[in-house]
């Protein structure tokens, strides 16, 4: 099975965009996402480790979408602070949310995202063993941005563990790793980011800057052919398709044309998504009205 989902849900710029403004009474714009996508990427879980609570409430929210998964990220402790080594209780706290999400029978994947700085080297394969080995008993994926990576060996280790490559599409600077259509595990996954070069490397810029970018059909038509080939191949039983690329909605409106292209058929938008890309929704998506909100909560 493939789903296509954003990463992430909560951000002020969707309301009126994404969903809609005024909302309606009650409104809960996790239960209406589910109305249109099967996954939804976690994105808090990196920034600070969530509770079980927090995590069986977002269960509780989409109950009535039996096939609908989270993915959801490993805390930046395990990622991106690795000037000291973490502890027991690190573990402890960043698995809380993610073991409640996998006996609520919801977690599609976790999402183990290092940054284009962690390069292949001894040190670094001994964290990442070290950081796999704390997380033993998850669905895990690994997204690696560096080309030191992509040597054999490091596939057929991940094949060993049955850990989930990241099939990634990103700014290609030198030395980046390029686009692919890789299984490692039974566990397939896709993560388009956008290709703001400008803004990627940039230190000063802010996080909507990096993300603010928005494929066009012809850009993501190869990557529609590297799902289907993952589906196809066979290794991998659950396939997930994250975009990223969330300023101003672009994420949830390149996932329903990335669906549409792989299923040759289109798919149920949000009404003010449509309005917002009618051109390049046109084709992919028909609008859902917001007096048919409702079927979401």
């Amino acid at each position: 099975m493939i789903r296509y989902g954003p990463a992430g849900w909560d951000y002020k710029d969707w309301w009126g965009t994404v969903y809609p403004k005024p909302a309606p009474r009650d409104f809960d714009p996790l239960a209406y996402l589910a109305r249109f996508f099967q996954v939804v990427e976690v994105n808090s879980t990196f920034y600070r480790p969530q509770s079980r609570r927090v995590a069986r409430e977002w269960c509780h929210r989409i109950a009535v979408r039996p096939d609908f998964r989270f993915t959801a990220k490993l805390w930046q402790r395990f990622t991106h602070e690795r000037d000291s080594a973490f502890s027991a209780d690190d573990v402890k706290l960043g698995r809380e949310a993610l073991d409640a999400l996998a006996e609520e029978g919801r977690l599609g994947a976790v999402l183990m995202q290092f940054p284009w700085s962690f390069k292949r080297d001894n040190a670094n394969r001994e964290w990442l063993s070290d950081v796999t080995r704390a997380l033993r008993g998850l669905p895990l994926v690994l997204e690696v941005r560096h080309a030191s990576w992509d040597v054999p060996d490091f596939y057929e280790s991940l094949i060993e563990q049955g850990i989930g490559f990241v099939n990634l599409d990103q700014p290609l600077f030198r030395g980046s790793l390029g686009p692919s259509a890789t299984a490692t595990s039974t566990v397939g996954y896709i993560r388009v980011h956008g290709r703001n070069y400008k803004d990627w490397f940039r230190k000063e810029a802010p996080r909507d800057a990096r993300y603010d970018y928005f494929y066009t059909a012809q850009e993501l038509a190869p990557w529609a052919e590297r799902a289907k080939a993952l589906a196809e191949e066979g290794t991998a039983r659950d396939i997930y398709v994250i975009t990223n690329n969330h300023f101003r909605g672009q994420a949830p409106a390149n996932a329903l044309m990335l669906e549409s292209m792989v299923n040759d058929r289109k798919v149920d938008a949000p009404a003010p998504l449509f309005g917002r890309y009618r051109d390049a929704l046109a084709t992919y998506a028909l609008p859902i009205a917001k007096d048919d909100a409702s079927a979401a909560r």
